[in-house]
């Protein structure tokens, strides 16, 4: 599943070949993704320009000139391949397979720069909606989504206060979408390692201001922002066959400290520890028991 480095990469790839474009055909393949398509969905798109191209969370969002948003989940496989004059500009995609068979194009937009947008998704987990813009913060898929973890909205005082009296665990917490939107498995084992923090501790613990907490929330707060965009920057994470538009892998993986990295010696100078893994709400964490408290 792409975390938000990757689906912010697949957008800035597909920005500059799709914003301020005119749809001029969309080829629809089949009725449904992991969802059944909107109702008139070719319709609603063709003659419309794109007006803008943005992320919430994990979501890609297209505003249209009729009002309407196309909003677009990639789930487990789905990528978007960009074809321009006939040759292939790259591919925006988080996926398993390294091919992209003409059987999983399910949707292949035509725009007006003569570029061809084909979204191929072998196991069909994505899905993409329409919605009124007026109508976007209050749909099913954002009306309960918290904050968005990169700009200034995010700091020590809104953890603070999100986690006030929480006993959940704090990587539970952190992975909680209700509050921080778009945070996810990978990144948020990162950024409790560089933090120092333990994922098992209680995420209300954060709200302290006495002894060694103090000012960890705030430490926090940063070091997410940090790790969220270094990743961005490296194009996101490779971790099967993750690609940037112009076809290149992403490469934050090697700059992992804990993730996947059971066994290993802990990087941070002079801790003797060594990387552990265990079982969350199913998920794996990655950490050091010996600096991360």
């Amino acid at each position: 599943m792409p975390e938000l480095p990757e689906v912010e990469t697949v957008r800035r790839g597909l920005e500059p070949a799709m914003a301020r474009q005119i749809v001029i055909r969309v080829e629809q393949r089949r009725a449904d993704l992991r969802f059944p398509f909107p109702t008139r969905f070719r319709a609603r798109l063709e003659g419309q320009t794109i007006t803008a191209l943005s992320r919430r969370a994990k979501y890609l969002l297209l505003d249209l000139s009729s009002g309407e948003v196309l909003v677009m989940h990639l789930g487990m496989s789905g990528r978007f391949t960009v074809e321009i004059g006939g040759e292939k500009a790259g591919t925006a995609s988080f996926h398993y397979e390294t091919s992209a068979d003409a059987p999983h194009d399910h949707v292949v937009f035509h725009l007006s720069n003569g570029a061809r947008v084909t979204y191929n998704d072998p196991r069909r987990f994505g899905y993409m909606d329409l919605i009124p813009r007026s109508d976007l913060a209050t749909s099913k898929h954002f009306r309960l989504m918290g904050i968005e973890p990169l700009g200034n909205v995010l700091n020590g005082d809104v953890i603070r206060t999100l986690y006030q009296d929480k006993k959940t665990p704090l990587k539970a917490a952190l992975l909680d979408q209700r509050l921080i939107a778009g945070l996810g498995n990978i990144y948020v084992c990162e950024a409790l390692h560089r933090s120092g923090l333990s994922p098992t501790r209680l995420a209300g613990t954060l709200t302290t201001d006495r002894g060694s907490m103090k000012g960890k929330a705030d430490l926090l707060a940063t070091t997410i922002r940090e790790v969220l965009g270094e990743a961005i920057e490296a194009g996101g994470s490779s971790l099967r066959d993750y690609a940037q538009t112009d076809g290149s892998l992403g490469y934050f993986q090697h700059r992992f400290r804990v993730y996947d990295r059971e066994g290993e010696k802990c990087p941070t100078p002079l801790c003797p520890g060594t990387i552990e893994r265990i079982v969350q709400s199913g998920r794996s964490t990655f950490y050091c028991k010996s600096c991360q408290k």
